[in-house]
């Protein structure tokens, strides 16, 4: 079954042409129909050609369909198209069982929350979903995710959830990294984020005004509260990330623009999987790889840099491959 958007909406018109009793619907009437709605939305989209709407109108028949009873009724030289039955129509058909087989691969993919905590509602939905349509419930996976139900904080995944989505202010107590006291803030949740297999809460911090990242392993117990919250106006969470490595944003930090120096034993592993999105290959010899990333440094760029070894060098700027050189002397110094 076709599924992207302009043959959902072809076959929408094709529809409302077959059960139309006021006129009469020949082949040509049905493609300009068709032509007009599609130009409405997308004036590039070019029209359709006559093999298309045949195949939309023998899909709209067959049993992968709607089993829609299309009638072609002669009319001098011209055949008129439309449902025998007056009152069909493809909106009112039980689900087919091409769309129930999109409908169970889609659960496949929700079935990554099982077991997660505060998410038991998404087991209870899956299980209405089957019944309700008569799925049928194969236990094997072909699909699965990085996720670990055991993880320090990941209770509080489905309760911060909700405190975003209601647009809930909460109150927090908090044990900072390196530190063995607990801290109280109040945070305007906005957003949260998994990296490297741990959670992260995004929110205004109340106190400083200024966004706050929380490490949900790091989070000793939250509630809401009643306080007035602020919503986020200034940040797009969909590009915050893009210059980053990992979650850290910081206060002061600089877009650079960095050469890296891999040896040919590594150059596959970070051509098939670059290490962020600005990546250009620079040069490939018998060398080694190099090439440049544009990112602002921060603690997760230095790891990511770091769990290569020997397989990299810092080429430029001299700041930052001076930065992994002191870096690599100090680990030399432990052995």
């Amino acid at each position: 079954m076709a599924t992207n958007k302009h043959a959902q909406i072809r076959y929408k018109v094709l529809d409302s042409c077959f059960r139309n009793t006021g006129r009469n619907y020949t082949f040509e009437d049905l493609m300009d129909a068709c032509n007009d709605a599609l130009a409405e939305i997308d004036p590039k989209s070019g029209g359709i050609s006559v093999r298309t709407l045949r195949d939309d109108i023998a899909f709209i028949e067959s049993d992968a369909g709607w089993s829609a009873d299309i009638e072609r009724v002669k009319a001098g030289k011209k055949s008129y198209y439309r449902y025998r039955d007056p009152n069909f129509s493809i909106n009112n058909q039980p689900l087919n069982q091409t769309e129930l087989t999109q409908i169970n691969s889609a659960l496949e993919i929700i079935s990554r929350f099982n077991g997660m905590p505060q998410f038991a509602w998404v087991n209870e939905i899956v299980t209405k979903i089957n019944n309700g349509f008569e799925i049928q419930d194969d236990s094997s996976s072909i699909i699965s995710f990085d996720s670990n139900q055991y993880l320090k904080g990941i209770e509080h995944l489905g309760d911060l959830f909700n405190a975003i989505n209601s647009s809930k202010a909460i109150k927090m107590v908090y044990r900072p990294f390196k530190s063995n006291h607990d801290i109280d803030l109040v945070l305007h949740p906005y957003y949260l984020k998994q990296y490297n297999n741990r959670w992260f809460l995004f929110g205004l911090n109340d106190k400083y005004k200024s966004i706050s990242n929380m490490a949900l392993d790091r989070i000793v117990s939250f509630e809401t509260i009643t306080l007035k919250f602020i919503k986020n106006k200034s940040i797009n969470f969909n590009e915050y990330f893009e210059d980053i490595i990992g979650v850290t944003m910081p206060d002061k930090g600089n877009l650079a623009k960095i050469e890296l120096l891999f040896t040919n034993e590594e150059a596959p592993y970070v051509l098939t999987k670059p290490i962020h999105g600005s990546q250009i290959k620079k040069k490939h010899d018998e060398n080694g790889l190099i090439l440049t990333i544009e990112v602002i440094p921060n603690i997760e760029f230095e790891k990511l840099i770091l769990s290569f070894g020997d397989k990299v060098k810092v080429m430029s700027p001299k700041k930052i491959s001076d930065l992994f050189k002191s870096k690599y002397i100090s680990a030399a110094k432990l052995y």
